[in-house]
């Protein structure tokens, strides 16, 4: 491989999780234009199961107030359509998983027992981390489980595209959890299922959370050359 990295290579290596944004407008065409570019991600027999829910302004804060109304809610029930994390977590995903949560918090200042201030975090997910641009994603139930990972190869090429556009974004699971409200308020049917959120958008260079780096596997030990 070449020595000098190539844009591809830095639009990779500069994608990271954005949690604060600037207010800076992204423009509807821009939006359309980093579509176009991750639906030539390639999908089985050409499905092309991707739909995509584009906020921005009213409606972007009408969906992010009545999630955080129910956020409250003790009786509300905050699960997703599908099982995106494991029902039990076993090591090493545990370990990462601590190891993100932590990394996360200390550079916010937030103590390891200061639930306030973690649950006063995570309800920033469901305004897009004031990105200026929320997307949410969703799949006919008919399609199975290859098409999710179809979905990835679109969500991966969407971020990407982002980068390489001076853009960043933030995949949001979080989203999942309040499918109904989702449902009603973007009138999605009930024939499909809420995959994921994104928001997108300028990362705030001024924001500490935005400086998290976490380790990544080298292919040398997750790999096995059979020759």
């Amino acid at each position: 491989m070449s020595s000098s990295p190539s844009v591809f290579a830095e639009a990779v290596q500069g994608r990271r999780s954005i949690r604060r944004f600037l207010p800076t407008a992204v423009p509807r065409d821009t939006v359309l234009e980093l579509l176009d570019l991750a639906a030539r991600a390639p999908s089985g027999v050409n499905t092309q199961p991707w739909h995509v829910h584009v906020l921005t302004g009213a409606s972007k804060v009408a969906l992010s107030e009545a999630i955080l109304q129910e956020y409250e809610n003790p009786s509300f029930e905050h699960k997703g359509e599908y099982d995106y994390y494991p029902t039990e977590w076993v090591e090493p995903y545990l370990a990462r998983r601590r190891h993100t949560g932590l990394a996360l918090y200390s550079l916010l200042g937030i103590e390891k027992k200061d639930t306030t201030r973690m649950r006063e975090q995570w309800a920033r997910n469901y305004t897009f981390f004031d990105a200026p641009v929320g997307l949410i994603f969703s799949i006919d139930k008919v399609l199975g489980q290859g098409s999710l990972i179809d979905y990835g190869g679109f969500l991966q090429t969407l971020m990407l595209a982002a980068r390489a556009n001076g853009l960043d974004t933030c995949v949001q699971a979080a989203f999942c959890e309040y499918h109904p409200i989702v449902h009603r308020l973007l009138e999605i049917p009930d024939s499909q299922r809420v995959v994921c959120g994104m928001s997108l958008g300028y990362a705030d260079p001024a924001a500490p959370e935005n400086t998290l780096e976490l380790p990544r596997i080298p292919a040398t030990e997750f790999t096995q050359f059979h020759d």
